[in-house]
């Protein structure tokens, strides 16, 4: 699948830092600037605009509906981007692009990044289980709200949510530029469960592809596409920092290393 894009830098490196994280292991911050991604992102922006959708791969008579950008504008009310300009070892520079989670429930779209988790297994372990919690919830909403049976049912249910979210989440391999892979719960920083999600922006998909790959980044940008989100934080073509309740959490792990030649 072709996701590395050779382009030519052009422009000014921009140092404003677009994603950070603690690193446990050398008790560092490690953050990564905007650099030369700027320009790339307002290109991608552009090109969303142009195309209004996201499989850009196909002539637009193969165009799939499901990926159209319409599903941004309306009960999906928006989604990150991302872009990653880097260099391989053979010094050529290029562009990555992800967007985060899924788009209209697909994990894997032709041009882009990949996630970080096993998207086959994580099918085949979720199905059963969630329609099985689905099933719990409907025998929970025909009970009285006071019964003992419910209250069961309830605890039940959370448990099982619980057990499946850990599971899942031992799926996510996450890469780091020392050249290391580890599963998401060991190298989560900070205190609390994982927040669901975790591992699914576009700046860890962005940098774990290029951790794997041997690719250096020279800068990256996250940006906004779609309608404005229900807490009104984030504007349709604004670009912000990454999050640090899930993203910053992981991303100290994932950059250490980053800066060595």
């Amino acid at each position: 699948m072709k996701v590395f894009e050779p382009i030519e830098i052009k422009g000014n490196f921009e140092p404003r830092i677009s994603c950070k994280g603690l690193c446990e292991r050398c008790g560092m911050e490690h953050g990564m600037a905007v650099g030369y991604a700027g320009e790339h992102a307002r290109r991608l922006l552009a090109m969303l605009d142009e195309k209004k959708r996201i499989d850009f791969l196909v002539p637009d008579e193969q165009a799939a509906p499901r990926f159209s950008t319409d599903y941004l504008f309306g009960t999906a009310r928006g989604q990150m981007f991302g872009v990653l300009v880097c260099r391989d070892k053979d010094g050529r520079t290029g562009v990555l692009k992800a967007f985060s989670g899924q788009y209209n429930g697909v994990w894997r779209v032709p041009g882009w990044v990949p996630p970080l988790v096993d998207v086959d297994a994580f099918k085949r372990m979720s199905f059963g289980v969630e329609r099985f919690i689905k099933r719990l919830g409907r025998e929970i909403d025909k009970l009285p709200k006071e019964s003992p049976d419910r209250a069961a049912l309830i605890e039940q249910r959370k448990a099982v949510s619980q057990a499946l979210m850990k599971d899942i989440h031992a799926l996510y391999r996450i890469p780091s530029f020392r050249r290391e892979l580890k599963p998401l719960p060991e190298v989560v920083t900070g205190t609390g469960g994982i927040p669901t999600g975790t591992g699914d922006c576009c700046a860890p998909k962005l940098l774990g592809y290029a951790a794997r790959h041997s690719l250096k980044p020279l800068g990256l940008v996250e940006f906004f596409y779609g309608l404005e989100n229900k807490s009104k934080s984030k504007k349709h073509g604004g670009m912000y920092m990454s999050c640090k309740d899930k993203c910053g959490r992981i991303l100290g792990y994932m950059l250490c290393g980053a800066g060595k030649k």
